[in-house]
């Protein structure tokens, strides 16, 4: 945080390092929820993400990513609870495994609501954002 301190000042290192740790737990509390509808109504929760109402494979290979979406979370909360340099570099790490899933996803035909394809794509963006911002806050201690 020091050099970063003397390049913009403290007050701006201390406004963002504070906008990260709310991205953060918003990003939790994301996680939760598409975690706990993918396991308890992956149709309802297709839908919202813009997806046709899916075959029955479809319904549970998309239940299948609940628990993933709930480690998400639990990195996210660990970094809040803990917050210690190596918290946050896994949670860059982890966010970085996502850079192309989504994109890769909204080339599904089954992915048809307007606006859908595009939010899924900037979903990459996202986590591109989050990765960077992740790793920034993990050098700050």
């Amino acid at each position: 945080m020091r050099a970063a301190a003397r390049i913009v000042g403290d007050d701006t290192v201390h406004v963002v390092k504070d906008a990260v740790e709310r991205l953060n737990r918003g990003m939790a509390a994301f996680d939760i929820a598409l975690g706990i509808g993918a396991l308890t109504t992956p149709r309802a929760t297709l839908a919202v993400l813009g997806h046709d109402p899916p075959s029955a494979d479809a319904e549970w290979l998309f239940r299948r990513c609940g628990p993933i979406w709930l480690t998400f979370a639990a990195a996210h909360l660990t970094a809040w609870r803990r917050g210690g340099e190596r918290d946050w570099w896994a949670l860059a790490w982890l966010r970085a495994t996502e850079l192309a899933t989504d994109a890769l996803w909204a080339s599904s035909p089954a992915v048809s609501r307007p606006g859908a394809k595009a939010g899924l794509r900037l979903a990459g963006v996202g986590n591109l954002a989050m990765t960077l911002a992740f790793a920034w806050r993990a050098r700050q201690g």
